[in-house]
């Protein structure tokens, strides 16, 4: 499973096993530098240890199609995969640094990527309507929270607000009176799930503060503990 820790990768993951895929591990491309703002890779191993699966970071470089595909095939050699589970809904739109102008060449960029291994790719939210992607992770009861958003989209109040019927209508609202992605795919917030169906053990962020860094409003996580459920 191509792991990011927020609500889309999360959901794709539930939607494999409902499908009857069996999930070996979470994956996560890093490139050189990163800045995981959203969704810190220490974050990631919490959610992983709280879903009880091994979880592999992978650092990729430019020239980045290569490094993918060499990435990818990686994968499938030395941990025998032979399907990659993304929660890609849509063709990328949004800024991507480094990496945006070579992604946007393709619909798909994993899959385009895994052709060199003969990788099957799986996305299992392809093409949803993004109301009902959100209608659909509410009603799997998920925690999810937002912990990146973008002005002039979002106030600092969004900070930390738990994804519910509440804040989709808010969304829906903000929608309908500017160019907003309900799902947040042009960058306008981002996520981190704290709970989920898969999730033997819930997590707790129990000391944060919100930060600001030009137009990104985000969370800066100093303490998080797994609670048994």
């Amino acid at each position: 499973m191509l792991w990011t820790g927020g609500k889309d990768s999360s959901l794709a993951l539930y939607e494999a096993k409902l499908l009857g895929y069996e999930v070996k591990s979470l994956v996560t491309f890093v490139p050189p530098g990163p800045e995981f703002l959203a969704h810190p890779i220490s974050f990631m191993k919490y959610q992983a240890e709280a879903i009880g699966l091994p979880h592999y970071t992978l650092e990729v470089n430019e020239p980045f199609k290569a490094s993918y595909e060499s990435a990818i095939h990686s994968l499938r050699e030395r941990h025998g995969i032979d399907i990659l589970i993304t929660g890609d809904i849509a063709e990328i739109t949004a800024d991507i640094p480094n990496v945006n102008s070579e992604v946007k060449n393709y619909p798909n960029w994993i899959i385009e990527c895994s052709k060199y291994s003969d990788v099957k790719v799986l996305t299992p939210l392809w093409g949803i309507d993004r109301s009902k992607l959100i209608d659909r992770l509410l009603s799997y009861k998920f925690k999810v929270i937002f912990s990146l958003v973008k002005k002039p989209w979002f106030t600092i109040g969004w900070l930390g607000k738990e994804i519910d019927r509440n804040s989709l209508e808010e969304l829906q609202n903000l929608s309908m009176k500017t160019e907003l992605d309900v799902c947040g795919e042009q960058g306008e917030y981002h996520t981190l799930v704290l709970d989920g169906p898969l999730f033997k053990r819930s997590i707790s962020i129990d000391k944060y503060s919100k930060e600001i860094k030009g137009s990104l409003i985000y969370i800066d996580i100093q303490k998080v503990s797994l609670k048994n459920k």
